[in-house]
């Protein structure tokens, strides 16, 4: 059997714009993902459907797996002849431990490559409004590990050398060790005055920030109860942050969102909420299978009804490869959505709307067999994909959600209300429970209507924002603590 190849990469600090192109196609042609803790879960996404993802996630008190484990799992998966990642957060060569996985497999002759990554240690701080290094501030940076081998687990370091060598010195991990570290900073010659600023969940939209100098950091952290992980800097550059912070003043820092999705497809929605300064967590996330289609009688229908977009893209995908001109099709092109009449338009098909059709002789429906309980009884039906959930995700939110602190709920659909519960009850999470003190907003009247049918919201509840003004409505309706 031929050997694999493994890659090293690095995932960035958190916000998934931030990994490399390397580093995304790496993931995009894995068989297996070997994951960290720190590396966001997101980018688990874009790996295919058979992919097989494995958590290495540690924590201060505990390992999941150690490292001697994953380095024979990364040698196990490669001589089966897998394309494996090993996803770490930041850059897996600053305190990444890349060095002991690249030499475990070169002594197996395995072929590998490493990928760095964006350290947290500058992104961070950058994110906190904070460059590291300024001509009238800093000339010069450091990364330091926060704790050690030692038998203390405090880190052995050349403290007077950092004291007075380094203008700007970031720890990683280091909340526990604190106090130890800021008494030898003082110790060796650093002012006590000195800024520290303390940032969690760097580049997340649950970034959290504390401030203070060397004298006084400890007892803040300890009245705010702040934990890792964290980057401690350390530094007078701190000053410029109320200048120049910026991530902090997006419209949307501070909201952590629950979206409710129904495809498999990236989300839009999504994707503008990340823009804006937000946490998004998508759930359930869905397994799509292509189905084999039969198009030798589509010249037949009158009217061809698509479900979705997706169910739009996969027909006109298998008329090209079944080398079917489209201009042989007479039929009159209908889409249940906007966004399925988008599709349709990309295609160079002005459609119409479903609720605008009349029932047909000939016709096609195209994606979903349930419109058949709809009054579509003598439609023909051309499923072009099977939709399942993917449950290997169901762990992975879990942790999510365990280290976010959700306070928005959003339901972009009517269809979207049901599956999200009952995928939640796969995860032994009770919906109506975890939503009760949260924001929820159902977008439309239909959502709004299978949102109270459920007992999400009450019936006495205003109406809720159309799809294209949910950012506006978040953006102009601070969190209150109170349902929408």
């Amino acid at each position: 059997m031929k050997t694999g190849k493994v890659f090293l990469v690095g995932a960035g600090p958190g916000d998934v714009g931030l990994i490399t192109v390397k580093g995304l196609e790496a993931i995009k042609q894995a068989e297996v993902i070997l994951y960290d803790r720190l590396a966001n879960p997101k980018l688990l996404e874009y790996a295919g459907n058979d992919c097989e993802l494995i958590y290495c996630g540690k924590l201060p008190d505990r390992h999941t797996l150690r490292q001697e484990s994953i380095n024979e799992l990364l040698v196990q998966k490669a001589l089966a002849g897998k394309i494996v990642v090993r996803l770490k957060g930041g850059d897996p060569g600053v305190f990444g431990r890349v060095g002991e996985e690249a030499a475990a497999l070169a002594e197996y002759q395995i072929p590998f490559e490493i990928v760095p990554g964006i350290s947290s240690g500058i992104a961070a701080p950058l994110y906190a409004g904070i460059p590291v290094t300024h001509r009238e501030h800093a000339e010069s940076f450091a990364v330091v590990t926060a704790h050690d081998k030692s038998d203390a687990g405090k880190p052995l370091l050349d403290w007077e050398g950092l004291a007075r060598g380094v203008d700007t010195i970031a720890f990683y991990m280091g909340v526990g060790n604190l106090p130890y570290i800021c008494e030898n900073l003082i110790q060796h010659g650093k002012p006590s005055s000195t800024p520290v600023i303390l940032i969690h969940w760097g580049t997340f939209g649950r970034q959290k920030t504390l401030q203070g100098t060397l004298a006084d950091i400890s007892e803040k952290v300890l009245e705010a109860k702040f934990s890792n992980p964290s980057i401690i800097l350390v530094g007078k550059v701190i000053s410029l942050r109320e200048k120049i912070s910026w991530f902090e003043k997006k419209p949307l820092y501070g909201r952590q969102i629950l979206l409710a999705r129904t495809s498999a497809s990236p989300s839009e929605l999504a994707k503008e909420l990340l823009a804006q300064g937000a946490d998004v967590i998508e759930f359930p996330k869905w397994k799509v299978t292509k189905m084999p289609l039969d198009l030798a009688k589509v010249s037949t229908y009158e009217k061809i009804l698509f479900t979705s977009p997706e169910s739009t893209d996969e027909f006109f995908a298998a008329m090209i490869e079944q080398e079917i001109d489209i201009r042989s099709t007479q039929a009159k092109f209908y889409g249940m959505s906007s966004k399925t009449m988008k599709a349709l338009r990309e295609r160079g098909i002005i459609g119409k709307i479903a609720q605008e059709m009349v029932d047909a002789e000939k016709m096609l429906i195209v994606g979903d067999h349930h419109l058949l309980e709809q009054g579509y009884e003598k439609a023909d039906v051309m499923v072009t994909s099977k939709k399942e959930l993917d449950r290997q995700f169901l762990p992975i939110f879990q942790r999510m959600l365990q280290e976010a602190q959700v306070n928005t709920m959003i339901f972009p659909s009517s269809a979207s209300v049901e599956p999200f519960l009952a995928a939640l009850a796969d995860c032994d999470i009770n919906g109506i429970e975890l939503l009760n003190d949260k924001q929820v907003i159902a977008m439309g009247e239909l959502t709004r209507a299978a949102a109270v049918n459920v007992g999400l919201i009450s019936a006495e509840k205003p109406a809720s924002p159309t799809k294209e003004a949910v950012v506006d409505y978040l953006i102009g309706h601070p969190l209150e603590g109170a349902q929408i």
